[in-house]
Formats: structure tokens, sequence, C-alpha cells
């Protein structure tokens, strides 16, 4: 019998709530923030140009699940533009910007729900608040970054099937505050996420822990609608996973520490996008970048870069600053903690929260927590030496700092809107989707006139030669070498 008495914890939902911020009176800090991130995002800015007139998501609802900032911010006003009406969630718990959710807040762009420094109570509430309507129904579509949303939906539906999988869960806290929603939802509807799966179209999943998690499904034959994976265009991976994270990595360790890096030694676990990105950044400030890697091809790439590549066992006791960027579970573990030099800094820019094994101090009554500021804390071991963990093994270019500048998420947010657009359009199968090359073409011709960049063009004899239209936009089969 599915267990129905509230845990102490658990927040009732409201849907006459029209938002819950931090505070709705830094609503014009936000307003003057994103009027200056309209330079800085040409993409979002044309696609209000060419499609706002056309309201290609009128009469749709599009629930959100995306890092509350500024840049999020001119996401929302875009899909608004385009005649969404919207509800939104932050994808964490400190990357909120509180006057960009107040400024959107007071809009009325959306009905959003987000502050930085939820706990996980408030962070699931959160999510399930903006995913129910007033009148008690869901979204057509939705805009995730790393699943959560679509998780929610998901085990929601299993949840109304088998009630069971809810009783004696034993995972993370954050899988425990999920379950204790879900069991108050199921008792009191058994049939509400079955409802709302039926009518979603579909979802654009911003970033790789949700694309991998879509893929799963989709190979269980679990997966209840149709997915557009933005993650994998050009445009949004080599932008925000590197050419994003090597600009916020950074600005989050100083925010968080005033730390000088040249001359450091900076430990980066994965050499993906995201290293790659973190490497290149902590090098250019002169610092001594050791690199771990599972994978022989991103392995042989750091070597050519001049990179070390060494085994997490061998950089713990070297390390001055460790960075996560993996997407993988406890990459730096307990073990490697007790390791580490004193004062070492800890901290994450990967996809997932758990790369950091943080149970084995959080859960140590021999460690000692001292918060130094808002997420900066230093753990203090049995040894006497201490850690300082950065974002508590979360996101540290949003936990720490605002995320990555608005440039580089005005390509990510311009595949995001175009894939809303194409979930609204279509009739799509059950599967997971890639973004056509020519779209990712188009995004990219939208941002190069900010960089005064002039594209050559071919002559009439040289497209002939190549087999290629004399402008593009170039399709795979077009391109020979």
């Amino acid at each position: 019998m599915l267990q129905q008495t509230k845990d102490p914890s658990y927040i009732d939902l409201d849907l006459k709530l029209p938002y819950k911020v931090k505070e709705i009176c830094l609503a014009e800090e936000g307003h003057k923030d994103m009027q200056l991130s309209e330079k800085e995002m040409p993409g979002l800015m044309a696609i209000r140009e060419k499609y706002g007139p056309e309201k290609p998501l009128k009469g749709l609802k599009i629930m959100g699940s995306l890092h509350m900032t500024i840049q999020t911010a001119m996401l929302i006003d875009t899909l608004y533009e385009l005649g969404a009406d919207i509800r939104w969630a932050s994808g964490n718990i400190f990357s909120t910007q509180d006057h960009a959710a107040a400024a959107i807040a007071e809009k009325g762009s959306a009905a959003v729900f987000a502050w930085k420094g939820e706990t996980l109570e408030e962070f699931w509430w959160c999510t399930e608040q903006a995913l129910i309507w007033p009148d008690g129904s869901g979204p057509d579509l939705i805009v995730d970054d790393g699943g959560d949303a679509t998780l929610f939906v998901h085990h929601g539906v299993k949840a109304e099937k088998d009630p069971s999988i809810l009783e004696n869960v034993k995972g993370s806290q954050d899988e425990i505050c999920l379950v204790d929603r879900l069991k108050v939802s199921v008792a009191e509807d058994p049939q509400r996420w079955t409802k709302i799966a039926e009518n979603i179209r579909g979802v654009s999943e911003e970033t790789t822990t949700g694309v991998h998690r879509l893929y799963q499904l989709a190979e269980k034959n679990e997966l209840l609608f149709p997915a557009i994976n933005v993650n994998d265009a050009v445009t949004k991976s080599k932008f925000d996973n590197l050419y994003g994270c090597r600009e916020s990595l950074a600005d989050g360790i100083k925010r968080a520490t005033d730390v000088m890096l040249a001359g450091k030694t900076v430990v980066v676990a994965g050499y993906g996008d995201v290293g790659k990105g973190c490497a290149a950044s902590m090098k250019g400030y002169g610092a001594i970048v050791l690199v771990t890697e599972i994978d022989p091809i991103c392995a042989l790439q750091a070597a050519m870069e001049g990179y070390e590549v060494v085994t997490m066992e061998e950089a713990a006791t070297r390390g001055d600053i460790f960075v996560t960027a993996t997407g993988n579970y406890h990459v730096i573990t307990g073990k490697h903690i007790e390791q580490m030099k004193d004062e070492s800094i800890i901290c994450n820019i990967g996809h997932f929260d758990n790369e950091i094994e943080m149970s084995y101090l959080e859960n140590n009554p021999k460690a000692v927590k001292t918060v130094v500021k808002p997420q900066v804390d230093k753990w203090t071991l049995e040894s006497g030496r201490s850690v300082i963990v950065l974002a508590e093994g979360r996101l540290v270019n949003l936990g720490c700092a605002t995320g990555h500048p608005s440039f580089v998420m005005s390509n990510s947010f311009s595949n995001q809107t175009l894939a809303q657009i194409k979930l609204a359009k279509e009739d799509l199968e059950t599967k997971v989707y890639t973004l056509p090359k020519e779209l990712d073409e188009e995004v990219a011709r939208l941002h190069l006139k900010n960089l005064s960049v002039t594209l050559t063009k071919l002559t009439q004899e040289q497209a002939d030669y190549l087999g290629l239209p004399v402008e593009g936009p170039y399709k795979p089969e077009h391109y020979k070498y």
C-alpha cells in the first residue's frame, strides 16, 4: 500500500500563484541587465524579428526547466514573443539570478518559480509547480536542461502504473525528494502524469546529461514523447560547452576564492568539449594543467595539446585546484580528497551534481564544515588538512558566478527556439532527433555580424568544382573533403 503521509518538509502546490521569486523589487535591475544582453544575443533578436509576426508557438504551453539567468530570461521573452504561454523553473538550486527571475515575473512573460539557494525540496516543488497549469493541465512542450522535467513526467507515469516503485527508495537526497512529491501526487490523482504525458508534443534538451537520459529511454522503448537533442548541434556543444566554459570556469573560481591561477597545478577531470574549454582557460592563465581521461581519443587529444594525462590517484597529491568535467559519477572520491594538499580547491563544471563524492564529507562526523561565504565551504578533515569546496559540488560557473556569457548562450538558445518551433509545427515520431545542419549554419550566420566576420563567397567555377551551391546552406553530402 502506497504511503500517503506527507513528509514534514513537503511543500503543497499552489496553482494560483502567479510566480515565486526571491524579491520582486529586483525586477528593475533585471530589466536593465536584459537590455544590455540584447546586443550580445543577436541570434535570439533575429529569430524574434523573423518569426514574431507569424507567432508559431501561439496557443501552446511551454514549461522550462533551465537555469533562470539573464540569458534564460532573454530566451523566455523570445518564446513569449513567438506566442507561447510559459511556466518556468530553474535547473539547479544555485543557478538562479534573482533579478532575472524578478524581471520575468514582473513582465508576466512567464510564471516563474525560482530563486538562488533553493533546498532540494523547494527545487522539486518549483519543477512540479511549473509543470502544472492553474487549470490542472500540463505543457504542450518542454525546454529541459539535464532532464529534470522529463524525468519528473516519466517517473510520474511509471509510479501511476506501479506505485510500489516509490517505496523504500534509498537513492540520493535528490531522488528521495522527487519520490516524496510523487507519493503525494499519485495519492491525490493516480492519472495526473499519464494524462499530462499524453498531451506533450515533445521536449528540446539542452545538455549532455539530459541527452544521455533521452537516448537511454529511447533504447528501452520508454520514451513517452518526441525529443530534440539540442546539445549536439555544433553551435551549441562547441560554443556553450567549450567556449562558454573557457570563460565561465575562471569566473566562478575567482569570484569564489580570489585565488591566483598562474603557477598553480590545476587538475581537469575529463577532456570532452567542457574539459577542453576548461583546460585551455587554465593554461591561458599560466597554470600547470593535468588531465584525467578514460577515453583514448580524448586522452590523445589532450596529450597533443601538451597536457600531462594522468590518473586521479596520481593527480590527487599534486593538484592545487580540481575541476570535474566528465558527466560521470564520483570522479573525485573521499579517498582522493584525503590525499589532497591543504586547502586544495575542488569544484565541478560537468553535467552531473555527483561528480564529487560530497556524501563522504557531508556524512562524515570527523569532517568539519565552515561556511566561508555562500557557495564556498571549507571542510577540515581528521588529518587537520582542509579542502575548499565550491557550490557544494554543483555547477561552479552558475553557483559562484553568472554562467556563460550572453553571446555564447545566444547560440545555444537560438537552437532551443528553433527546436521548439520544429516540435510545434511537425508531428514527429517518438524518438530523439537532432537539428538539421542547415539550421546549425543559420544560427552561426546570425552571430557573425557581431564579430566583424566576412565570409568568403565561392566563385561559380569553384562551386562547380566542389559540387556546392555558391552560397549555403551546405548539406553534409556537399562536403567532399
